[in-house]
């Protein structure tokens, strides 16, 4: 064993002796380690950048007390991880869940880093959130906890510092009440929160960016292999904003998304959703809140479900888009027995480390989340300088910036792993790409 590789074997015993209850961040550093290996060999200097990034520059942990509609008190967590900074302000969405924890948080912050790394915008990386669920709250109640959490957080985040976003259970109610809570405070109006409305200094395609960038991601993938969109039927998971518009945007490009899910069961469609249908899940889960199973009783040809994934359903191309962990190693196996040739992540750390290396041992395409979701904050960048423009830009002019920026990434991701032998393995040039953008920063900044 080389002098290096005893020192990358050092570095990743003390990560897990640390923080050994982390699992879900320990699974993100190790998916990163192992790409980075060719990296490390080839020039020790980065693993001591990678032993610095891997602990976050800052960890906010914060009490969330708030009154329910029956005047019974309340309590939550609250988190905040400040990851990186070497890039820009720190860039990254809330996210409002019972299984929101300090290890989820961490893992979400981390891979942050090099997705916002990929977009080639100037931000660093954090992310938030609370073991909050809004499911079954009243809009008074939201907002109470909404208003609980942005007291304690104000104090920690600012346009030039940290901007938030939104995440899962996190979207344009939440991020009103959380902006107007921090105007409050802070008796300033800037660009402190991304996915804000339209008509208080929101972007246009905002809502869209991550899904739509997905698919643009996953049609430069398929054109580097000589392939199209055209006619590909795809399994879509989940049935919020990252699902809704990945399916939306396949729609235009000519593919057949042919289902949507939740926690509960999923949907299908044996022909494909519509235009109008899509409208009608975004209806259901947007205004009416309720169970992707109510679908069903709108449309005559869609199947329900219960209790499974959408992944036993054949199909060419797959997109999960809902939660981190819901593709492991039996899925990844049965979308390759149902002739999925690609996988693109719409949503963070969807497939577990053996899933993916089920994809790659089929020669699966795979766009691993860091890179193929990265149109989200692509656009919540796009934003932050709209704000600070004062401006307001044309939707056209926002898709335009957000395609080419996902095919940027791609080309990116693409030399990146070719310049290490790699071949077109996407994975770790996304990996590569990121980190040494960031590492370069750090190193140029001293140890700090």
């Amino acid at each position: 064993m080389s002098a290096t590789a005893d020192k990358i074997a050092s570095v990743r015993a003390s990560i897990v002796r640390r923080d050994p209850e982390q699992k879900e961040f320990l699974q993100a550093v190790d998916e990163v380690f192992e790409s980075l290996a060719p990296v490390f060999e080839k020039d020790p200097k980065y693993l001591e950048a990678f032993e610095r990034l891997v602990e976050p520059e800052r960890q906010i942990v914060f009490r969330v007390p708030w009154i329910d509609d029956n005047g019974v008190q309340q309590v939550n967590r609250g988190f905040r991880v400040q990851m990186s900074s070497a890039l820009g302000p720190y860039k990254g969405g809330l996210r409002f869940h019972p299984t929101v924890n300090l290890s989820v948080i961490k893992f979400l912050a981390f891979e942050q880093t090099f997705k916002n790394s990929l977009t080639t915008l100037m931000m660093g990386a954090g992310k938030g959130g609370s073991d909050f669920d809004p499911r079954g709250r009243s809009d008074r109640e939201v907002m109470a906890f909404c208003q609980s959490f942005m007291t304690e957080l104000h104090r920690h985040i600012g346009a030039d510092t940290d901007v938030p976003a939104g995440d899962i259970n996190v979207g344009a109610r939440e991020i009103g009440y959380l902006f107007g809570q921090y105007k409050r405070l802070a008796n300033n109006f800037t660009g402190v929160l991304t996915g804000k409305d339209l008509r208080w200094g929101g972007s246009l395609i905002r809502p869209e960016a991550t899904g739509y960038g997905c698919v643009y991601f996953a049609q430069n993938y398929l054109a580097h292999k000589g392939e199209s969109l055209k006619g590909k039927r795809c399994v879509v998971s989940g049935s919020g904003n990252v699902a809704q518009y990945t399916a939306e945007k396949l729609l235009q490009l000519g593919a057949v998304p042919i289902t949507f899910s939740d926690s509960n069961g999923y949907v299908l469609e044996p022909n494909g959703f519509t235009q109008e249908q899509i409208d009608h899940v975004m209806e259901l889960k947007n205004v009416k809140r309720v169970r992707i199973s109510e679908y069903c009783a709108f449309s005559e040809t869609a199947q329900y479900f219960p209790g499974k994934k959408p992944w036993e359903v054949s199909a060419d191309l797959a997109f999960p888009s809902a939660t981190q962990n819901e593709i492991d190693e039996e899925d990844a196996k049965q979308l390759v027995a149902n002739g999925v040739k690609g996988v693109f992540e719409g949503a963070n750390m969807p497939s577990t480390n053996e899933a993916i290396e089920v994809y790659k041992s089929a020669s699966v395409m795979f766009g691993p989340a860091k890179a193929a979701n990265a149109g989200g904050v692509a656009v919540s960048g796009l934003e932050m300088a709209q704000n600070s423009q004062r401006l307001q830009w044309t939707r056209e002019e926002v898709d335009a910036q957000l395609e080419r920026i996902m095919k940027d990434i791609f080309d990116n991701s693409l030399a990146a792993a070719q310049k290490y032998s790699l071949k077109d393995d996407i994975q770790a040039g996304a990996n590569i790409a990121g980190f040494l953008k960031v590492a370069d920063a750090m190193i140029q900044q001293g140890c700090v």
